[in-house]
C-alpha cells in the first residue's frame, strides 16, 4: 500500500509492559504509533447475527482484549433469532447503554450497511467482523475470513485426497448469503483447475440452520447418491459435523473436508474418518477488532482506506498438524495486529 506523503506507518505497541522507566505502553500516547493511549472510555460490543457455535470464541477473546488494552468494557450479546431488525434493536439498546464501539456480524449482507451507516452517524466506531457486507462496506473496516479462498483450500484438499479425480458434493449455508455465494465460487474454481478430472455432483445449500437440519440433509444425500460420491466438502459448521458423523457411522469411503475445529471434527481427523478441516480465526477477529476499534473510537487513529476488508486467515488442518495448527493461527493474529498498525490505520 502506498502511504500518503509525510505519514509514517504505525509502530506496533500495546503489550502494557513498562518501557525505559516510563509508564506502561498502553497508558502512553505515541506520535505516529498504534499505542492505545487510554482505552478506558471505550466500551466495545461484539454482536453476532444470532446464536451459532462459531462466535463462542468471541467471548473469551473480548474479555482478553478488555484486560490487555484496559478498555472500559467489552460485552458479547446476540439475539435469539437471525433477524436483522432484532439485531438493529439490540444494537440501539447497547448504544443507549453507553457502548461506543461495535464489532458486528450482520444478519443481512445488504441491509447491514444501513445499520452501519446509522451507527457511524452517531459518532460510534464500527467494524464488520466475521462477514463483509455485500457491495461497499459502510463500517470502518471488515475483518473476516476470505471465504472464497477458504472454500477453495477445502475443495483442493478434498480433490488431492481423492487422488486428483472423482466426484464431490459441496455442503454449505444460506443460499442468499453473500458468503455462501463466494464459497460456491471457491469450490467451483478448485474443480475447474482439475481440468475435468474432478466433478461437482451437487451443491446443497440452506442446511446450516441447526445440527438436526444438517444431519437429515447429509443422511438423505448419502442414501440417494452415496455410491457416486468420492469427496464431501463442507463450508458451513453444522453440515461439517453432520458429514463427519455420517461418514463414520455409514462406513462411507468418501473423503470429507470440513470447516472449523469442532471437537468431533478434530477427533475424526485423528481417527482418519475426516481428511481435513479448514479452520478460521474468530479469536483474531474479536481481539484485533476490539483493539483497532478502540484506536478509532479514541480518535488516535483513522482508517487509511475507509471500509477496507482484511482477511483474518484460514488454515488447512490434517492429521499431520492437528496438534499444532493453533500456533499458526496465533501467529496470524499477531501479524494481523501488525498489518493494522503498518498498513490499515493512520495514527497521529
Amino acid at each position: 500500500m502506498v502511504l500518503a506523503a509525510g505519514s509514517a506507518a504505525c509502530t506496533l505497541k500495546n503489550s502494557g509492559e513498562p518501557t525505559a522507566g516510563q509508564g506502561p505502553a498502553s497508558a502512553r500516547a505515541g506520535g505516529g504509533s498504534a499505542v492505545l493511549a487510554d482505552g478506558s472510555a471505550t466500551k466495545v460490543a461484539l454482536v453476532p447475527g444470532g446464536a451459532h457455535p462459531y462466535f463462542q470464541p468471541w467471548k473469551s477473546a473480548g474479555a482478553d482484549a478488555k484486560k490487555t488494552y484496559r478498555l472500559g468494557g467489552v460485552t458479547f450479546d446476540e439475539t435469539a433469532e437471525w433477524d436483522q431488525q432484532k439485531q438493529n434493536n439490540l444494537l440501539s439498546t447497547l448504544a443507549a447503554r453507553g457502548y461506543n464501539a461495535f464489532g458486528v456480524f450482520g444478519v443481512s449482507p445488504t441491509d447491514i450497511n444501513t445499520t452501519f451507516a446509522d451507527l457511524k452517524s452517531q459518532g460510534l466506531a464500527v467494524a464488520s467482523l466475521g462477514s463483509c457486507p455485500a457491495g461497499r462496506n459502510e463500517a470502518d473496516f471488515c475483518l473476516s475470513t476470505d471465504v472464497e479462498l477458504a472454500a477453495y483450500k477445502a475443495a483442493k484438499a478434498a480433490i488431492d485426497a481423492m487422488g486428483g479425480k472423482g466426484t464431490i458434493v459441496h455442503l454449505t449455508g444460506n443460499n442468499v448469503d453473500a458468503n455462501t455465494q463466494l464459497r460456491i465460487k471457491g469450490v467451483a474454481r478448485a474443480v475447474k483447475e482439475s481440468g475435468g478430472k474432478a466433478k461437482l455432483l451437487q451443491t446443497v445449500t440452506d442446511i446450516d440452520k441447526d445440527l438436526q437440519t444438517a444431519q437429515k440433509a447429509v443422511s438423505d444425500l448419502l442414501t440417494a447418491k452415496g455410491k457416486q460420491i468420492q469427496g464431501i466438502v463442507s463450508t458451513a459448521y453444522n453440515p461439517a459435523v453432520a458429514a463427519a458423523d455420517a461418514v463414520r457411522s455409514s462406513g462411507s469411503r468418501a473423503k470429507v473436508v470440513a470447516i472449523d475445529d469442532d471437537a468431533k471434527i478434530l477427533s475424526s481427523i485423528r481417527q482418519g474418518t475426516v481428511t481435513a478441516t479448514v479452520v478460521q480465526n474468530p479469536v483474531g477477529q474479536a481481539k484485533v477488532g476490539a483493539w483497532a476499534l478502540a484506536l478509532l473510537q479514541t480518535k488516535q487513529c483513522t482508517m487509511r482506506t475507509p471500509g477496507q476488508s482484511v482477511d483474518s486467515g484460514s488454515f488447512v488442518v490434517t492429521k499431520k498438524n492437528v496438534t499444532t495448527y493453533d500456533r499458526a493461527r496465533r501467529a496470524k493474529t499477531d501479524r494481523l495486529k501488525k498489518q493494522f498498525a503498518d498498513d490499515v490505520l493512520a495514527c497521529g
